[in-house]
């Protein structure tokens, strides 16, 4: 069981919900503004649908590195991946991986029948499809003739599902409405979502060479890789000023909305240390805080919008 646990990757699960949270306590704040209700049903179905969509994609990752022999690269992370390092076999890897992701599919229709059923029937079977695009992108980062990990478009697929569709997604199950303004925080927690992705490229940009995994840092080189990674963590923060700024807190006297701007320190300080970092396998301690990070800036934005309510 505890491989299991250790293959499931526990680590990577905050910055998962970090995008559920955004978008269902923005939903919250806004339908507090115009009277509506906010189902807390829907925010529990949610959470758990997003954590099996998560241990899907980490367990499919696993069994696909492992079965392409690219974990055998990473001598250092070897020990943790379970396929690569003997501890599950490539099959039992494979049954958890079809087992998670009938679960997935199961929670995310009790989940859109919550949501939607039986007034909203066209918005139903319009995210049943989304749904299947959710589970079918966890399997094919790695899994298939064709990963598209593999083709360094694993960053495209990571802003679109872990910000726009999670963010944007959420917060449509709640007010059955799509908000420009949405993008805003979605493309946030999507280019946090990002640094993760391409930190942990950055980390195996050797491995991956040998093994011909061709991800989107390994094609740009680490030099342009480290200042891309100093893009998207300088970005999130200005995107959700921007989104207060367009729903008009910086007219108001609501100041406490701001208080996920504290997180300006801690991020300026977590960027030097990566900027400081020469020997790419010193990157992996960085992961961590930037999936706590994401996950700090989506509380801090619905504790300040949902305060007083």
């Amino acid at each position: 069981m505890n491989d299991w646990i250790k293959a499931a990757r526990l680590r990577t699960l905050p910055l998962s919900l970090s995008g559920i949270i955004m978008g269902a306590f923005i939903a919250k704040w806004r339908l507090y503004g115009e009277g509506g209700i906010w189902d807390w049903k829907i925010f529990a179905l949610a959470l758990i649908v997003t954590l099996l969509y998560q241990v899907l994609s980490n367990y499919a990752n696993d069994y696909g590195d492992g079965v392409k022999g690219t974990d055998t690269q990473r001598a250092s992370e070897a020990e943790a991946r379970a396929v690569a390092s003997g501890k599950i076999t490539a099959k039992q890897m494979k049954n958890a991986v079809i087992l998670f992701s009938v679960l997935s599919f199961v929670a995310t229709v009790a989940l859109l029948y919550v949501a939607f059923f039986p007034n909203y029937m066209k918005e139903f079977y319009i995210f049943i499809g989304l749904g299947v695009a959710c589970i079918l992108a966890a399997i094919g980062y790695t899994v298939g003739k064709r990963p598209y990990g593999y083709m360094g478009l694993g960053d495209i697929f990571v802003f679109i599902f872990f910000g726009l569709v999670s963010v944007c997604g959420s917060y449509f199950l709640f007010t059955k409405s799509f908000s420009w303004d949405m993008l805003l925080p979605g493309t946030a927690i999507g280019m946090m979502s990002m640094a993760v992705l391409n930190l942990n490229n950055m980390r195996d940009i050797e491995s991956d060479k040998l093994s011909g995994k061709n991800s989107f840092a390994l094609r740009i080189g680490f030099k342009n890789a480290m200042i891309y990674e100093m893009i998207l963590l300088q970005l999130p923060l200005i995107l959700i000023l921007m989104f207060l700024a367009v729903n008009g807190f910086f007219q108001s006297q609501n100041y406490y909305v701001f208080i996920v701007m504290i997180l300006m320190l801690p991020l300026m300080k977590l960027r030097r240390q990566i900027m400081a970092v020469k020997n790419p396998k010193e990157l992996d301690q960085f992961l961590k805080h930037i999936g706590i990070m994401t996950f700090m800036i989506a509380i801090l934005t619905a504790l300040g919008l949902n305060l007083f309510h």
